[in-house]
């Protein structure tokens, strides 16, 4: 670990923190009783596709570590949002929302997932690798 890593996984989150803000914040006025947090879903999928899509390229493609570190760890893990996620599942849990918090967990691991894989795919096909 050095200086240089840190600034790049800093300055990542903060581009992917503030991403996930401006986004949940977009959907929660939009839809403010949905069924569940749909804000926090679409920055997990989209999250989990692109960390694919990244983390593919770099196994075949030059992308430099501290390029890849600013864009994994640190705007990937500033904008997916796990640790809301779980949070967000527990409260509808203690809400007594039980469908809503197994339709959380569902959406949000397989469409994650779905992504994820969606990603890689999609960087092997254009790419051939």
């Amino acid at each position: 670990m050095n200086l240089l890593s840190l600034i790049y996984v800093g300055a990542g989150g903060c581009v992917g923190s503030v991403l996930r803000y401006i986004i949940s914040l977009w959907f929660n006025e939009k839809f403010p009783n949905s069924f569940v947090p749909y804000g926090t879903l679409l920055v997990n999928v989209v999250g989990s596709f692109l960390l694919g899509v990244i983390l593919e390229f770099s196994l075949h493609g030059d992308l430099s570590y501290n390029v890849r570190l600013f864009l994994t760890t640190g705007i990937m893990g500033g904008l997916t949002t796990f640790s809301t996620f779980s949070y967000e599942t527990v409260a509808l849990i203690n809400s007594a929302l039980y469908s809503q918090a197994i339709a959380n967990v569902a959406l949000n691991l397989g469409l994650g997932l779905g992504g994820a894989l969606a990603g890689i795919s999609l960087v092997r096909l254009i790419f051939k690798f």
